[in-house]
């Protein structure tokens, strides 16, 4: 008998690291196991000098279905709450202090959405769909989750995305901000590689100061104190934007190693 395929399999290209949720009898519906690697793999992805940016995408069709019932439900009976390691991996995605890209098709439902939601970016294409499902199963979500949720979408929308329970399209997403752009079917991939382009020619430095103090915003816990730490902290990337600027070509900031982002258009 086949042992069914559940992981989380990563996939490193230069500058970008490619996280691809792999459950596909399940619609990459989400295993303890799974999070468990999702949440270590992100730990070894922080502290890699050579990964600027993050994309978290599904394998096949669907890009996550949420947590895996069959587990949700076994769980439940030991008294384990399983909707609290989803959340657990959402902060771990929503505190990594890189840039971060949901590449969504298909379904993203649950703890699907949630992930996508804890993403700086987020691209759709048109025919995904969308769903917070708490209210189906009788799950309470995390604290945690609904503070996320209404930073980012706002009390009324959040209120109607967890009451009803309903799935929306990749068009009323993007109107509610849960997705930030929406793309073509047969676009998605050549956009995050433009986006993803666009990301490693940036400084790397900029971005981290910037995700800390935009968060940090949003929660209303933006100080002199954050801000100052980033002042102080040495940047070579000022000299070299500058300095390219007054030459009139593009700044080359440091980065680790070179290749062809196409390298890893195959994975999404």
């Amino acid at each position: 008998m086949s042992t069914e395929r559940a992981e989380i399999r990563t996939d490193l290209q230069r500058d970008i690291a490619v996280l691809t949720i792999d459950h596909p009898r399940r619609h990459n519906s989400l295993t303890g196991e799974m999070i468990d690697e999702f949440i270590s793999v992100l730990g070894e992805l922080a502290d890699d000098p050579t990964v600027s940016v993050v994309v978290l995408t599904g394998a096949g069709a669907h890009f996550c279905a949420g947590m895996d019932i069959r587990e949700l439900s076994s769980a439940r009976a030991e008294g384990i709450r399983m909707e609290e390691r989803v959340t657990d991996a959402e902060e771990a995605l929503a505190d990594f202090p890189k840039p971060t890209i949901a590449a969504i098709r298909g379904y993203c439902i649950g703890g699907g959405a949630q992930l996508a939601l804890a993403c700086d970016l987020r691209v759709a294409a048109r025919s995904s769909e969308f769903a917070f499902t708490p209210a189906k199963l009788g799950v309470i979500y995390p604290a945690r989750t609904i503070r996320r949720m209404v930073r980012i979408l706002g009390p009324a929308t959040t209120k109607r995305l967890v009451i009803t329970g309903n799935h929306i399209d990749s068009s009323l997403a993007e109107r509610l901000g849960v997705v930030t752009e929406v793309v073509p079917e047969d676009t998605l991939v050549s956009h995050i590689t433009a986006l993803t382009d666009s990301i490693v020619a940036r400084s790397s430095i900029t971005q981290r100061a910037a995700k800390e103090m935009i968060d940090a915003a949003a929660c209303g816990q933006l100080n002199e104190e954050v801000e100052r730490r980033w002042i102080d902290t040495h940047n070579p990337d000022l000299e070299i934007g500058l300095e390219a600027f007054l030459s009139g070509r593009s700044p080359q900031f440091r980065r680790p190693h070179g290749g062809d982002l196409d390298e890893w258009n195959s994975v999404l």
